[in-house]
């Protein structure tokens, strides 16, 4: 019990951190910040404080050499990475913290599609483990068509004045963009998973691999931003507001969640992280209603349980496969123990 307990605080901390990040970075945006500036700033913060932590943690005797290759793989990783953040800041922007937590449990859905696509992962339709992973991918990507198109009565909702027909057809536009974005923003992350294994398989230091990617991600950034926001008012964080979602999306956004969620994941594996995603619907249906404002509605509630249900059953299958897999190299073991006696004594005959 007590090897489960530091894990399950962390991961509590990482979704509260999740969640966090998604709220302060809303609440700067709806105040006037641009969504570049913002992806820039807790960048580069990032960056300086992964610098020292990444070097001295990963030391010159355990740090793989560093090649022009393995650069080129963190600029690509960061520029899939850059565009990830654009479009789920620019999702939550337009809808809500609730339903950019609730698309994030798309990812291990549209990781098996991609999975499976590039031949990554055969799909045998008489194992079970199979089918709970196609059902769940099914059923997570109607819950999101749920989330995004059906919004129904709200459900918890903040006093506020009567609103117009055409400011609640704009609420209902808005929201709709947001969740495509959100759902596109979520097969990207799925794709970036993909690049960011290959890249830790080719370089296995995490932190230095996170320090470049928040490096990179900060310089493209930057590069757009000063093309797109001319104005140089727009790059201010005069604002108590702004300067303190900068310093937490670099902090706790960043640094503090990448971390703690790769100590959970190397102390329990992958399987106790992912079922700590769905937690952060709660906490951010909590925090959004309360502090943002943001009024709940039917469709959110129906789609969200939906989602985390695929989700599971998503999870369940890879669980299952990674049992059965297990299972099976144990058995080919035994197997090859038992045929080492029998072929001494056949050699002891002749």
């Amino acid at each position: 019990m007590g090897s489960v307990a530091l894990p399950f605080v962390g991961m509590m901390m990482a979704e509260c951190a999740q969640v966090g990040l998604m709220i302060v970075a809303k609440a700067a945006m709806t105040r006037g910040m641009s969504n570049l500036v913002f992806i820039f700033y807790s960048n580069a913060f990032a960056s300086l404080i992964l610098l020292p932590t990444s070097f001295l943690f990963h030391r010159s005797t355990e740090r793989p050499p560093l090649s022009f290759p393995i650069l080129c793989g963190f600029f690509v990783l960061s520029l899939l990475g850059f565009v990830v953040q654009i479009l789920g800041y620019a999702g939550v922007l337009y809808s809500s913290p609730t339903l950019g937590t609730a698309m994030l449990n798309l990812i291990p859905a549209f990781t098996f599609i991609l999975a499976v696509t590039f031949r990554m992962e055969k799909l045998d339709w008489k194992s079970s483990s199979s089918l709970a992973k196609s059902m769940g991918t099914i059923v997570s990507i109607a819950g999101a068509f749920i989330v995004t198109l059906y919004k129904g009565l709200p459900l918890l909702m903040p006093p506020s004045p009567t609103n117009s027909s055409h400011q609640l057809f704009l609420q209902v536009s808005n929201w709709v963009i947001g969740g495509l974005l959100l759902a596109v923003d979520a097969v990207l992350s799925s794709a970036w998973l993909f690049v960011q294994a290959l890249m830790l398989k080719k370089y296995p230091a995490e932190l230095i691999v996170v320090f470049f990617y928040c490096f990179f991600v900060a310089i493209q950034s930057a590069v757009v931003s000063l093309v797109v926001e001319r104005d140089l008012s727009s790059w201010s964080l005069q604002s108590n507001e702004t300067l303190i979602a900068v310093l937490y999306s670099a902090v706790f956004g960043s640094a503090f969640q990448v971390g703690i969620s790769a100590w959970c994941l190397h102390k329990t594996g992958p399987v106790f992280v992912a079922m700590f995603k769905p937690l952060g619907i709660i906490i951010s249906v909590v925090v959004g209603v309360i502090l943002l404002r943001d009024t709940l509605y039917l469709g959110s509630l129906i789609g969200a349980i939906v989602i985390v249900i695929g989700f599971y059953s998503v999870m369940w299958g890879k669980a299952k496969e990674k049992k059965m897999g297990e299972e099976a190299g144990v058995r080919s073991l035994e197997s090859s123990r038992e045929k080492v006696p029998l072929l001494q004594n056949s050699i002891e005959e002749i």
